[in-house]
């Protein structure tokens, strides 16, 4: 850029020589301007000197280009269509009713995946995309208008609205709790195979604070199939590898469609949530509003489940 302004010396000088070529009179642009005929003049030659050739022919009444200005004018033109496209587009994109939401994997595939039907059918206007991620977000930063977050509702810059209160179950496919018979109790889980979840950036219950939930001194030794992602503990769980530590808002649907089974009537309750934010400084839209007010009204749709004191 720094580069082409001491080439051309102001990009005003582009444009008014690009009008003057489009009108073929310095007078007609300068009328398509809003400016005086001098005016145009005097940024055309002005453009001519920086360039170092003649881009017009005068005569009396008349201006045609020369060979200079015709080559110029093609890649003016050009540049100017290409920015006007893109203003277009970036125009229509700030009145969009688009929302981003931010979630984990899994619960795009579990949670919000099964009810995208629903929503469209009773918002079509509105453009809904999940953008999944391991990591917190910062969503004014990243332009995102809502996400989820695990913790006590409260953090600096958001409000929040709880989506679930964290339940832990355990959950294995049917054919491997047929395979290995009636859990007795949560003692009894101590000797199965089970499936670890290992996110890198977020803090997630393990088995030891699953077990340590009904009092029972269990030590993780490093066995098991080990993970970074719950959709692949979930998918670990139906294909058959163990027995895996299901959120009850998560596993609900794939225990009714027959996908996973749980183990026995125990749930732990951490004492943290799943959280839907928003910003507390930037103003949702219109559209985000809705998205908020319809996800939070689906929340109360998740199923209650025995529960052990929160440890």
């Amino acid at each position: 850029m720094r580069k082409l302004l001491r080439q051309v010396g102001s990009l005003h000088h582009l444009a008014v020589f690009e009008a003057a070529a489009r009108h073929g009179s310095f007078t007609r642009a300068a009328a398509a301007l809003n400016v005086s005929q001098p005016a145009v003049s005097q940024a055309v030659r002005q453009l001519e000197r920086d360039v170092g050739v003649a881009l017009f022919q005068r005569r009396h009444r008349s201006i045609t280009l020369t060979d200079a200005g015709a080559l110029l004018l093609h890649d003016v033109a050009e540049g100017f269509s290409r920015l006007e496209a893109t203003l277009d587009h970036l125009g229509r994109l700030a009145v969009t009713r688009h929302v981003a939401l931010s979630v984990s994997t899994a619960f795009a595939n579990h949670w919000m995946v099964p009810r995208l039907g629903d929503f469209h059918a009773r918002h079509p206007g509105i453009d809904l995309r999940l953008q999944t991620t391991d990591k917190e977000l910062d969503l004014a930063q990243e332009g995102i208008a809502l996400g989820m977050r695990r913790g006590d509702g409260r953090w600096a810059g958001y409000e929040a609205g709880l989506v679930a209160h964290e339940r832990l179950i355990a959950v294995a496919s049917p054919g491997w709790l047929a395979a290995h018979g009636p859990v007795a109790d949560p003692v009894a889980l101590t000797a199965m195979p089970l499936i670890h979840l290992e996110e890198p950036f977020r803090p997630r219950p393990t088995w030891a604070d699953w077990f340590a939930g009904f009092g029972i001194g269990w030590r993780d030794r490093g066995g098991g199939l080990r993970l970074n992602d719950y959709a692949l503990v979930l998918q670990a769980a139906m294909a058959g590898e163990g027995v895996a530590m299901g959120y009850t808002h998560v596993v609900d649907r794939l225990m009714a469609q027959g996908l996973l089974a749980p183990l026995g009537p125990w749930a732990w309750e951490s004492g943290v949530g799943h959280w839907l934010i928003w910003s507390d400084r930037t103003p949702l839209s219109e559209s985000a509003e809705t998205v908020r007010d319809w996800l939070l009204a689906e929340a109360g749709t998740a199923p209650d489940q025995p529960v052990a004191p929160s440890g």
